[in-house]
């Protein structure tokens, strides 16, 4: 008999919250985990139990865990459970040139011009459920983690995807993300910025599906 498909399991991003993947799971069943800081009101734990609590909630393998944006890094931190399958990373942050706040402003202004006006509102909305302490929380404890450094020992199949507008997730940033772990491959989403999830759910979905259908 082969072997289950793995089940996407979707980490929003900053502030984010289910709401931000609703037009995804629209197009492909998943189930959505909201943590500190994405979609949950603080106090935000370290990134490690941050993933400590992200595994608890994982329920039976296989899973495809999915982050978005600063969820990544989370995403990232959990992919040792052996319930985890394959990982996909939609605009992961931070790129250290983005972590001075002066840089961070400019290349988020950068990004928020290319994405389409009509999905803002809905953003400012899960921005203020989440609640901006809880979202400068995260910020803190996500941003100085070492992605790339933690991406070297994942062994299983990693899938970094960005939009080509986006200034958060540069190319460089996002090919060097892929090329640091044994499995990984960048894919780029033509006239997309930084909210996939959200402007792109059937491209995101269709990654979605390959990805949990492992290597051909």
């Amino acid at each position: 008999m082969p072997a289950p498909a793995p089940r996407p399991v979707l980490v929003p991003g900053l502030g984010l919250d289910a709401r931000s993947s609703a037009r995804l799971r629209a197009e492909l069943a998943a189930d959505v985990v909201l943590l500190p800081g994405m979609g949950r009101s603080g106090p935000v734990p370290p990134v490690d139990r941050l993933a400590g609590l992200l595994r608890g909630r994982l329920g039976e393998g296989p899973v495809l865990l999915v982050g978005h944006s600063q969820s990544c890094q989370v995403v990232v931190a959990a992919a040792g459970d052996p319930r985890v399958a394959g990982l996909v990373l939609l605009g992961p942050t931070t790129d250290p040139r983005l972590r001075s706040v002066p840089r961070l402003v400019r290349a988020w202004l950068a990004t928020v011009v290319r994405e389409p006006w009509w999905q803002l509102p809905l953003v400012l909305l899960q921005w203020l459920t989440t609640g901006p302490v809880a979202m400068r929380q995260l910020w803190r404890v996500a941003a100085p983690d070492p992605i790339d450094v933690r991406l070297r020992a994942v062994a299983v199949p990693v899938t970094v995807v960005r939009g080509t507008r986006d200034r958060l997730c540069p190319h460089d940033w996002a090919a060097a993300l892929a090329a640091a772990t044994p499995a990984g491959r960048l894919v780029e989403l033509p006239g997309a910025a930084h909210m996939t999830v959200q402007t792109h759910p059937r491209e995101v979905a269709r990654l979605l599906r390959r990805a949990g259908a492992g290597p051909a």
